[in-house]
């Protein structure tokens, strides 16, 4: 079995969304083993988001990860990292596909209601940031 981490944006939760979404991972297979709500600071999001530091997008991304709320959770099943992705869709809501969360509920790029690791490196390194 694998784990990922998935984080419930702002944007989400704000719009009260949380077990909406969390249904939706349920329903494809991923159990949450542990989950909880906090809303970190800009320095806090800075460290989490380290890896994209170079781009140009990384001060929105940190502050927008610290304007409200988020809801993080640890899911795990067979092939947990690939799953919560195509689960998720692409980034842009825009060009996600049908059914996928960022379909449903993304806002924008930005506000694209989740977040999930991208690797099982990331996350390992991700899940023991929150947990």
């Amino acid at each position: 079995m694998e784990q990922t981490l998935s984080i419930i944006k702002p944007d989400a939760v704000e719009r009260g969304l949380v077990e909406e979404i969390k249904n939706i991972f349920i329903k494809n297979n991923l159990k949450i083993v542990n989950e909880k709500k906090l809303h970190i600071n800009k320095d806090e999001a800075a460290e989490f988001y380290k890896v994209h530091q170079s781009k140009p997008f990384y001060e929105q991304l940190c502050n927008y990860l610290s304007s409200g709320p988020i809801f993080v959770m640890v899911l795990e099943g067979e092939n947990a990292i690939l799953e919560n992705r195509k689960i998720m869709g692409a980034t842009n809501p825009k060009d996600a596909i049908e059914g996928t969360i960022r379909k449903l509920y993304g806002i924008s790029i930005d506000k694209n209601s989740v977040h999930g690791s991208d690797s099982v490196e990331n996350a390992k390194k991700e899940i023991k940031f929150f947990f």
